[in-house]
């Protein structure tokens, strides 16, 4: 049997491919194509080869799997792969000889791949967020620039600013310069409002999103990128799994009868973290009958270690209701208590 390895880059990739004993069968660097990665494995049959996680390895593996190879797609931070390789001397040809041996004596750990349903979900959700960014930063410039003249544009929901901005009066010499933002405004708040329809649609029409809006504080968009991030529930053994793989946990260096913990690990992707703090957020400031168990838990721990901890603490908790709503396949209910 023989075994690859792809170090791979955006241009060109650097390939190995080695026999049962480690000899070098084939090596050699490469366009990053389709056609010429298949090309270069092909002749030898079908063979394992390892890659390392990245924003392009998902999209490699499926052409070699096509071609009838069996792919490894590798966390990069596990130490054991790379073997005795010293990273003060680093070449590619160093680097794939690594993966290749760590290929062939099974010292790696596969990531988990998404699907291709939640793959193209993440991606609209990046479209989306991104678009929300660009619109926070004309916002954000455009204040700057009103302050500039001692002027203030009034508070309220992104949607309305260049309303909001009508409402002023603005000096002649500065509406020249705010009116390619106020066009910009004006051309982006429709898109978002577009995008977030259709993917508000996705989440109704899935009945794992639509019982993780059950939730106090989550809507569609905090359910669909909490169904992205995870992907498959059945991955994590528990809630608290869950918290560490999206950076929720606290850093800990304990050893004996020490124990200290500093701040959030922030690991895993940092937009199912940064939607369910913001979810936490709103479960903080609502004053419904809804949000009154979570609320309650969370002023009992800010009474006694401030409000931004007990944040983070409910964001926590959110994100081990959620896996517990998606897992046992049930909706969120409140205490008879407070029930509406």
């Amino acid at each position: 049997m023989v075994y690859g390895a792809i170090d791979l880059h955006s241009r060109r990739s650097q390939i190995l491919i080695i026999d049962a004993e480690g000899k070098t069968v084939r090596e050699g660097n490469v366009v990053t194509g389709r056609a010429a990665l298949v090309k270069a494995f092909a002749a030898l049959g079908a063979m394992r080869i390892l890659v390392e996680a990245s924003t392009e390895s998902e999209w490699v593996a499926q052409a070699l799997e096509a071609a009838g190879h069996e792919v490894v797609v590798a966390d990069p931070n596990y130490g054991p792969m790379y073997g005795d390789l010293r990273r003060r001397v680093k070449t590619d040809r160093r680097d794939v000889a690594a993966l290749a041996e760590a290929n062939r004596r099974g010292w790696y750990r596969p990531v988990h791949r998404v699907s291709g349903p939640q793959r193209t979900l993440r991606q609209q959700l990046g479209v989306r967020r991104q678009l929300v960014r660009m619109r926070t930063g004309l916002i954000a410039h455009l204040r700057a620039l009103l302050r500039q003249d001692g002027l203030r544009l009034p508070s309220g929901s992104s949607e309305a600013v260049v309303a909001r901005l009508a409402r002023l009066e603005l000096p002649a010499s500065l509406r020249p310069i705010v009116t390619p933002l106020v066009e910009a405004l004006s051309a982006l708040t429709p898109v978002i409002a577009t995008a977030t329809r259709a993917l508000a649609a996705q989440a109704a029409a899935d009945p794992v999103t639509v019982r993780l809006q059950t939730t106090p504080g989550v809507g569609p968009i905090v359910a669909l990128t909490y169904r992205a991030t995870l992907d498959d529930v059945a991955r994590f053994p528990s809630a608290g799994h869950v918290s560490s793989a999206l950076g929720l946990v606290p850093r800990e260096d304990s050893s004996g009868e020490r124990r200290r913990r500093g701040h959030l690990t922030k690991q895993g992707p940092s937009e199912a973290r940064t939607m369910l703090i913001q979810a936490a957020w709103t479960c903080w400031r609502s004053r419904t009958a809804r949000m009154t168990p979570l609320r309650r838990w969370a002023d009992g721990l800010a009474a006694r270690r401030g409000r931004r901890i007990a944040v983070v603490a409910l964001a926590r908790r959110l994100s081990r209701i959620l896996y517990a709503l998606w897992r046992d396949d049930t909706v969120f209910r409140l205490p008879a208590a407070v029930a509406l």
